[in-house]
């Protein structure tokens, strides 16, 4: 159901906060409250934001955890920091796709007030200070006027929350519309990503297998597939991987049916160019959907 995303300089309050509102939301709406935050990840705070990658990964954690957790029934909010606006747009993204609605909680607390707090926890809880300047020089702080922003509700630190106001936020105003790049077809076999994963990869093994023992201008046979494929030159593992990784991407925002097959979604490729795809309405195996995005750098034969 709907998503409360918190949001505020590290030690503002956002879990104080995270725990009001599921205080209040299960005891006047019955509803289930799920908060996802970064202790559940049971990771070193001081150690993910000293490193972006790690940081990166973690809040990829987060987004995938929120996304698993929304439904029509339960209400969850997200408590971390949320400090940077194009994450708060992926979230907003989500929550499109999703078609539920989402309301932004603002911890407004000054930088030395937030330095109070964190001094006052626990060593084991602290950031260090360097992370803590870091932090608060990074934070993009949230504008109402940005859509993924709003509906946004700043509170200071010695404010009631607006409880009927985030309710009415919630529950009484419709969710915004999916478009074409965050709506996609209900996932009707459970295992399809598993399956998709499993796929791609045997054929990404069996086309770099099979180049070790053969030439340019062999004919390439890989699992699953009528087609084989005849490679005009040499493709390295790297390329490999980033055209998997692309075909996986598109293919959950165009699921099928099944997962030996692709409904209404075979791109052929026109000029070489990996940029020019055309829809035809045909089905294929999911492989053979592959094989004809590996064209990039090869030509498909029956």
């Amino acid at each position: 159901m709907p998503l409360i995303v918190m949001c505020g300089y590290p030690c503002s309050g956002k879990t104080r906060r995270a725990e009001e509102l599921k205080v209040y939301f299960e005891q006047n709406t019955g509803r289930k409250v799920h908060i996802v935050a970064d202790e559940a990840l049971d990771v070193d705070k001081n150690t993910v934001y000293a490193d972006s990658q790690k940081e990166k990964n973690v809040r990829a954690s987060l987004k995938a955890q929120v996304e698993r957790t929304v439904n029509k029934d339960h209400i969850v909010i997200l408590d971390s920091l949320n400090y940077i606006k194009g994450y708060r747009y992926e979230l907003f993204c989500l929550i499109k796709h999703t078609q539920t609605p989402h309301c932004l909680v603002y911890c407004l607390t000054s930088e030395q007030v937030s330095s109070t707090w964190n001094t006052s926890r626990e060593a084991a809880e602290q950031y260090t200070q360097e992370i803590f300047d870091a932090l608060v020089l990074r934070f993009e702080a949230p504008d109402s006027r940005n859509r993924w922003d709003s509906p946004l509700f700043s509170i200071l630190e010695d404010d009631t929350l607006p409880y009927e106001a985030i309710s009415d936020a919630l529950f009484k105003r419709k969710a915004p519309p999916p478009n074409q790049s965050t709506q996609s077809q209900p996932l009707s076999s459970a295992n399809f990503l598993y399956e998709l994963d499993k796929i791609t990869q045997d054929v990404l093994m069996a086309i770099f297998n099979a180049q070790k023992t053969s030439v340019p201008g062999d004919l390439i046979s890989v699992p699953g597939a009528t087609e084989k494929i005849e490679l005009t030159r040499s493709v390295n593992m790297a390329e490999l991987r980033k055209l998997r990784r692309q075909f996986i991407s598109y293919t959950k925002m165009h699921p099928t049916e099944n997962t030996g097959h692709i409904s209404n979604i075979l791109f052929l490729q026109r000029n070489g160019s990996s940029k020019d795809f055309v829809p035809v309405a045909e089905e294929r195996s999911v492989v053979a959907v592959w094989l004809l995005v590996v064209h990039v750098m090869s030509r498909c034969t029956a």
